[in-house]
């Protein structure tokens, strides 16, 4: 039991680490989007660090379940590749967005973003329909942010 709630801790603790990182990373271009003119419906900033943190955490108990779920060994790899892999296409966006300012950019790369979490739900509703439906915010939240970055885009 020990074993697991480490295995827990440590799923939870990566993506979290994940966003820790791009934040410190990207903190300077945060200025610079302050400035920007938004799209309706944007909301302020304190919002988007919460928003974050939950959807990490809902990430990595994702991750957890498929880890654990004593599914096939091949589904369970593709499933957790496609996880790393999204992971990484999340770690680099804010770098695009924020400090580089490549708006329309970092449009089509969360588009990519969304295309590898859809197909990382659907491994995931293979092995675990809990771990996919865990996700389902994150895929939410990446279509609001998909429409603040091209009105970003768009308004600038």
């Amino acid at each position: 039991m020990k074993g697991k709630k480490l295995l827990l801790l440590q799923c939870i603790l990566v993506p979290l680490l994940v966003g820790v990182v791009a934040s410190l990373i990207t903190r300077g271009g945060m200025e610079a989007f302050e400035s920007l003119e938004k799209p309706p419906l944007s909301p302020p900033g304190w919002v988007f660090p919460i928003v974050w943190t939950v959807l990490y955490v809902l990430m990595g108990i994702s991750s957890y379940l498929v880890m654990t779920a004593g599914a096939d060994k091949q589904k369970t790899e593709r499933a957790m590749m496609l996880y790393w892999y999204q992971l990484a296409v999340n770690f680099l966006w804010p770098t695009f967005f924020f400090n580089f300012q490549w708006y329309l950019f970092s449009f089509v790369w969360l588009v990519i973003l969304w295309v590898l979490v859809v197909l990382m739900i659907l491994a995931f509703w293979r092995i675990d329909r809990r771990a996919a439906v865990l996700n389902i915010p994150y895929l939410v939240w990446l279509t609001f942010a998909g429409y603040l970055n091209a009105g970003v885009w768009w308004l600038n």
